[in-house]
């Protein structure tokens, strides 16, 4: 055989080689520093980076990179500009209050069809609240990475002190408005009100407490001038005017001179355990309970969810969910949001786990109102938030005339009627 042969089979060979080659490929994932939930962090990192280890080791083709520093306040703006100038990451985080949006101008891949024919994925897994996060007219869009419900902060030494009970398990707002009265009062003589039921109770609290519905499925039509929300409103003002005109104030309820105030998992998995609480809370004993609803049984409290989506653009589908399956159904990564995050795990089967109970009776609820039993019920009693594109600006709009109302003491039946030929006019808008 000649040499010119031998250089002719040499190449051959290199080129059925390489051409043998696994193509190497580079996802890019989107995601931001710090805490969704607005809490310390110190290793926001950790559980993306350990995720991207295994994912690599299982699929040695494929390399996976984010871009770090970008902080939570400044994502969706360097989200939109990457999505315009159609450079968006393959996989990437989604903000609750982006993703109605996201989802309605096609940016997000459907997911039904993954779902569906991969056998090793188990939507039952999930939160159905959680799960429902990431849903947009029938279809999924988008995976719940965490969660963190709305509970109840109660100054446990603010009751005691006035021989009042903590509510336990599920209470209702006559329980609510009936403490909130019992200690409300003038502690030093002085004539004038210096101890509060609550801080920070929202209208929007009491219509989830209430099981208010303000808007009809589709998000074609709002509903403002109805009995319930009227009711919802009015519990709000009655509570105000326990206060005798005056405005609590986060610094009196750090001082510890109010009884309850909405708090999100997140806080209280921060603050509550040693050494934060000393940092924060140290004046006085507190916890949390579940939120307090109407008729006790009510889906009262709100829950955000992160989520994770692919790109409707992406060139690699099939890898990007893969890495999203790893990320949002894979319980050893999962678990790790119980150790260097502040949310809930997405999964049920997570937080049901024997090792998951272990470590929360050991690390948080040691002295604590709150068990995984209970979390396990507000989490599958919250309140649905509405999937329309324009979801978010029409509530803001109806946040911003009722707290007018609350403030000015409008005629609500003549308000609210206004306020929905408004938000419907608006709705109706293409």
């Amino acid at each position: 055989m000649n040499k010119k042969w031998l250089i002719g089979l040499f190449i051959l060979a290199a080129v059925i080689f390489f051409a043998a080659q696994p193509k190497q490929i580079t996802l890019k994932v989107g995601i931001f520093a710090g805490s969704n939930w607005d809490v310390p962090n110190g290793d926001c990192y950790h559980i993306i980076d350990e995720a991207i280890k295994v994912f690599e080791a299982q699929h040695p083709e494929i390399q996976i990179e984010y871009e770090s520093g970008i902080l939570k306040e400044d994502y969706s703006t360097w989200l939109a500009t990457k999505i315009l100038q159609g450079e968006e990451p393959d996989v990437f985080m989604v903000l609750d209050e982006d993703f109605n949006t996201l989802s309605a101008l096609g940016a997000l891949a459907d997911l039904n069809n993954y779902m569906q024919k991969d056998t090793l994925f188990e939507a039952e897994d999930y939160y159905e609240s959680a799960l429902k996060a990431g849903q947009y007219q029938e279809h999924q869009y988008a995976l719940p990475y965490e969660s963190n419900p709305t509970l109840m902060f109660v100054n446990k030494s603010l009751l005691l002190k006035e021989g009042i009970a903590v509510p336990a398990g599920k209470w209702n707002l006559d329980d609510f408005y009936e403490i909130c009265q019992k200690v409300t009062r003038d502690t030093n003589g002085d004539g004038l009100v210096d101890q509060y039921g609550c801080y920070n109770y929202s209208w929007l609290d009491s219509v989830y407490g209430h099981g208010v519905n303000l808007f009809d499925e589709d998000g074609n039509t709002c509903n403002l001038y109805q009995g319930q929300l009227k009711e919802a409103i009015t519990f709000v003002q009655r509570l105000n005017q326990l206060n005798q005109g005056h405005i609590v104030t986060s610094e009196e309820f750090d001082m510890g001179k109010v009884a309850f105030s909405p708090m999100s998992y997140a806080q209280y998995r921060t603050y509550k355990p040693y050494p934060w609480r000393v940092k924060k809370y140290s004046t006085f004993e507190w916890d949390c309970v579940r939120m307090p609803s109407l008729d006790d049984c009510a889906h009262s409290s709100e829950v955000s969810s992160l989520l994770i989506g692919i790109s409707s653009r992406t060139k690699y589908k099939d890898q990007a969910w893969n890495f999203l399956k790893l990320l949002t159904n894979d319980v050893d990564i999962q678990q790790q949001q119980l150790y260097y995050s502040q949310g809930i795990p997405a999964l049920k089967t997570v937080m049901q786990s024997e090792e998951v109970i272990s470590y929360f009776n050991q690390e948080l609820a040691a002295d604590s109102m709150i068990d995984l039993t209970q979390l396990n019920e507000v989490m599958e009693n919250t309140v649905r938030k509405s999937k329309f594109k324009k979801y978010e600006s029409a509530l803001n709009m109806i946040d911003v005339r009722i707290r007018e109302m609350l403030q000015n003491s409008d005629d609500l039946d003549l308000s609210l009627i206004s306020l929905q030929k408004e938000v419907n006019k608006f709705l109706k808008e293409p």
